[in-house]
């Protein structure tokens, strides 16, 4: 049987000598791959397309095949900058208009200030602070005429822009209309100053943004300061009278 191997293995030799035809002999290397090739699959017969034809599969299969290591990097897109807050536009705001606008924050804070110091509501107080809310919204209503007068501006003298201007008029008119009824004069002065808000912030955006900063602050700041006013009206006995559980 080993010799029978031996023959067979010397005869097949032999036919890949002259497999080939004349003017392309096989190279060493084709011999070889060739042999362990029918070693492998203990084929009989020589096969010698696949030596042939391997290299230009090799070279197909890396025109198509490319690893995730050869592709570049891309560079991260530098993201846009975010556009600061509005309220950060204050320290861009003029001195002089900053100190005023502080300054126009007491008469809304001192009142329930006050209350809270002495633990008593008092309604001369809690109207002075309605009072000034609705005279702080008048003023509101003229600066906006103002802005749209002179020549230039961007604010045109139109009907938006003049009717706009009045529209916190009629709050601070009708918070006075009800001042016997206190509690509802300071919600419509709380509505007023935040309907006027949002139309200089989304209807009419032609204020400076150090302007649209004084006003975020001073009104929320304001609307703090009544919501303290109730706070106080519901914990603390009214000045002069005293509550049912203390008597």
């Amino acid at each position: 049987m080993l010799r029978f191997i031996q023959k067979f293995s010397q005869a097949s030799s032999k036919m890949l000598k002259y497999s080939f035809p004349v003017g392309l002999r096989a190279s060493r290397t084709d011999i070889l791959s060739l042999k362990m090739s029918r070693q492998q699959n203990f084929s009989p017969f020589p096969r010698p397309w696949l030596s042939s034809s391997f290299p230009m599969y090799m070279s197909k299969t890396q025109c198509y095949h490319t690893s995730p290591c050869s592709f570049k990097k891309k560079e991260k897109q530098a993201l846009p900058a975010r556009s600061p807050s509005t309220i950060s536009y204050i320290t861009d705001s003029p001195k002089p208009a900053l100190y005023v606008t502080l300054a126009g924050l007491i008469p809304f804070v001192a009142p329930p200030l006050v209350m809270l110091m002495t633990k008593t509501y008092i309604p001369i107080l809690a109207f002075t602070q309605m009072a000034y809310g609705a005279s702080f919204l008048s003023f509101l209503g003229g600066i906006r005429w103002g802005f749209a007068l002179p020549e230039g501006s961007p604010a045109k003298p139109d009907y938006l822009n003049l009717a706009s201007s009045i529209a916190p008029l009629f709050f601070s008119w009708f918070a006075f209309l009800i001042s016997e009824r206190l509690s509802e004069a300071i919600v419509t002065v709380i509505m007023g100053m935040g309907i006027a808000l949002h139309h200089e912030f989304f209807l009419l955006p032609h204020y400076p943004n150090w302007f649209k900063a004084l006003r975020v602050v001073v009104t929320l700041l304001a609307t703090f300061s009544f919501i303290i006013t109730f706070v106080v009206k519901s914990i603390f006995p009214e000045k002069g009278h005293k509550r049912p559980d203390q008597v």
